[in-house]
């Protein structure tokens, strides 16, 4: 696929709202996952592997578009974005999935 219609996929493809990128949202949202069983680790790791795939896409995407003889430096910025959006999301559901040790 080419990418600009990659880019532009990626863009319109969003994190459902459940998902909330800023700080204090975060907070909020890590009691929900007090209690964790089986289902809700599996639906975490499949988010996980649909959000690092998204992730390895947009990577190849903003390569792609940097390469570019005449690059749209707005779908760039749009792009890492979004990059950085997911990477905040995965690490949110990492550290779900991650038990916490208390030393």
């Amino acid at each position: 696929m080419e990418p600009v219609r990659l880019a532009r996929r990626a863009l319109r493809e969003d994190i459902p709202a459940s998902g909330c990128f800023g700080r204090n949202n975060l907070v909020v949202l890590t009691s929900q996952y007090t209690t964790m069983n089986d289902q809700d680790e599996r639906e975490l790791l499949a988010e996980l592997a649909r959000l690092q795939q998204e992730h390895r896409d947009l990577d190849a995407a903003i390569d792609a578009l940097h390469q570019s003889p005449a690059p749209d430096l707005l779908m760039l910025q749009r792009l890492k974005k979004r990059k950085l959006q997911l990477r905040d999301r995965i690490a949110f559901i990492e550290d779900q999935i991650t038990p916490d040790i208390i030393a």
